[in-house]
């Protein structure tokens, strides 16, 4: 997949596009994709998508909290397993907004990106004030030379599978809903940082991970099992992981992320580790005493190797 953005000077060669933010890239869009690539095939065309490495909603109203599924470059990665020809990564901005559907197809579809073919999600809006529709888009595509044909609907157990579908499943901790939909497991990534190593002194040392982007949707607090990729390192570990407050040792205010990678005993302050959540065991917990706490997470350690087994 070829990303062309303001830097590029690549002229595209006539495609068939679709639009969307594609935040996740879960299996509504897959479906989109596949459809925006046979329609290329079926004409010998180039095939793309068009999206926006900052969501909209932000660049109009900075102080708008954004939590994704997916952050610029996981998005870019995830796209760039399909069979996509391009990737239109545009600049969002008020300039841009201001422009009406019409002057979009024209001056950035058909003038900048040479798009013959729009495969439009069945409802999806774009252009000022997002007032017109499919039919309207039509009727500009019969102007301008493109073709405009509306994408089907993907359903998942009469599921209408969304971006914003699978934020509230992962929101409630329900990260096997979310991998269902999602088509993957939903993960983080971030650097393993110095924490205090109570862990250490106890016998369930922990990483402990600053997530790389403010914007990623972190799941609710508990503790998960978890696959563990750590940075030069092609082989996949289990772990269990905790997000929350560590109200048994009175930690405060401080929400953190921290993992215990079973049978793991390397140094990795600093790496990049990816956590790809494949179930939850239970909530955040306060026990009474820290021997409580550890028999606790050796019940824990026990259903994460049932469910390795």
């Amino acid at each position: 997949m070829q990303i062309i953005d303001k830097k590029s000077n690549t002229i595209p060669s006539p495609c068939v596009a679709s639009i969307g933010f594609f935040d996740g890239v879960h299996k509504g869009h897959y479906y989109l994709i596949k459809q925006v690539l046979a329609e290329a095939n079926r004409r010998d065309l180039k095939s793309a998508l068009l999206t926006f490495p900052i969501h909209p909603a932000k660049v109009m109203r900075p102080d708008t909290v954004m939590e994704h599924l997916t952050i610029r470059d996981e998005k870019l990665e995830l796209l760039a397993k399909t069979s996509v020809d391009y990737c239109f990564l545009i600049d969002f901005t008020k300039e841009l907004s201001q422009l009406t559907a019409r002057e979009f197809m024209q001056f950035i579809l058909k003038d900048k990106y040479n798009v013959k073919v729009l495969v439009i999600g069945y409802d999806h809006r774009f252009g000022h004030n997002r007032e017109e529709g499919f039919e309207d888009y039509c009727r500009y595509g019969k102007e301008l030379g493109i073709e405009v044909i509306q994408a089907k609907a993907f359903y998942d157990d009469s599921v209408d599978v969304s971006s914003s579908y699978i934020r509230k499943a992962i929101d409630a901790g329900d990260v096997l809903l979310a991998e269902q939909y999602l088509g993957y497991p939903y993960f983080l990534e971030g650097k393993v940082i110095q924490g205090k190593q109570l862990g250490r002194t106890i016998g369930f040392p922990t990483a402990n991970v600053n997530v790389s982007s403010p914007d990623k949707l972190i799941p609710k607090d508990g503790v998960y099992a978890v696959k563990v990729l750590v940075e030069d390192n092609q082989e996949e570990y289990w772990g269990m992981l905790n997000i929350g407050h560590r109200p048994t040792v009175d930690d405060g205010p401080n929400r953190s992320i921290e993992v215990n990678i079973l049978d793991f005993n390397k140094d990795i302050y600093n790496k990049s580790i990816r956590l790809l959540f494949k179930h939850r065991l239970r909530d955040e917990v306060k026990f009474s005493s820290i021997d409580k706490l550890v028999e606790q997470l050796h019940r824990d350690e026990e259903s994460v190797r049932k469910l390795i087994k």
